[in-house]
């Protein structure tokens, strides 16, 4: 049995273990994480405590290392507090880097970290058209796509998939977001991420990635708050009396529930792939 935790973050759903007394494989967390048959979540983080800290180690739902993890990064900071590891504030070493979390309540937390690169435009030939994006890293690389009409009707399975693994983005690829701006505070935004190779209900690093093409497009002033899929909105806003170089990012991260994964987890069918 191996005891772990199941968190939210803004709409993206996690598994995580504290201090795991031996490494995982890739294939043991791509089981663990595929829906329906087995526990499920886009992720899962191995959080353990550190002399400054705590350190965070996030892997996607294919069983890939990433760097960086917003939400959850904001999920991490809720597990220190519930552990007795802190009252409400706890620096959380990443592969992108250290990040100061200070919980706000029991279902928010707030990031402060490092604004992201300057947005560069580029223009990804997809399907012998030309696609204007914006490319942004912001501990993870991410592509941004201008949407002006309703997110509903936004191309994220198609496009997304397209431009997420577009060989000018390298063998890694990128996460894809679509945003629309609907005010100088407010946007909106759906994004398509590499390692779950699907739509999400939220992403942590792309709301700063949009909000980084919003203030280079002077169409957004910060603060500024982020609707995405999952309903949640997460909030960008200058770090309060600090460096214009750094920004908190704040919202949602709720522990939902704590338990053991059984064996029968592991034990899964093949992936089909229906011929045509």
């Amino acid at each position: 049995m191996t005891h772990f935790y199941r968190l939210s973050g803004g709409g993206n759903d996690f598994l995580a273990l504290v201090e795991p007394p031996d490494p995982l494989s890739p294939e043991r967390i791509e089981a663990w994480c595929r829906r329906g048959v087995s526990v499920g979540a886009d992720g899962l983080f191995l959080l353990e405590r550190s002399p400054s800290g705590a350190t965070m180690t996030h892997y996607n739902c294919n069983g890939t290392a990433a760097d960086l993890c917003l939400n959850g990064t904001r999920c991490a900071v809720q597990l220190a507090c519930h552990l007795g590891w802190t009252q409400s504030e706890i620096d959380i070493l990443t592969d992108a880097g250290t990040i100061r979390g200070q919980q706000a309540d029991q279902s928010r937390v707030a990031l402060t970290l490092p604004t992201p690169a300057r947005p560069r435009q580029r223009e990804l030939a997809v399907d012998s058209e030309a696609v204007s994006v914006w490319s942004v890293l912001v501990g993870v690389p991410h592509v941004v796509v201008l949407w002006n009409e309703s997110l509903l009707r936004a191309p994220v399975a198609d496009l997304g998939a397209k431009l997420r693994s577009h060989p000018e983005l390298g063998t890694e690829g990128a996460n894809v977001d679509f945003v629309r701006f609907i005010a100088q505070d407010r946007l909106e935004m759906r994004t398509f991420e590499r390692g779950v190779e699907a739509e999400t209900l939220a992403c942590g690093t792309g709301v700063l990635a949009a909000v980084a093409v919003g203030l280079e497009l002077e169409r957004s002033s910060l603060p500024v708050d982020a609707l995405t899929l999952g309903g949640f909105e997460l909030s960008v806003d200058q770090a309060p009396g600090a460096d214009p170089a750094y920004w908190v990012l704040t919202g949602d991260a709720r522990i939902i529930a704590e338990g053991h994964i059984l064996d029968g987890a592991l034990d899964l069918p093949a992936q089909v792939l229906w011929s045509d």
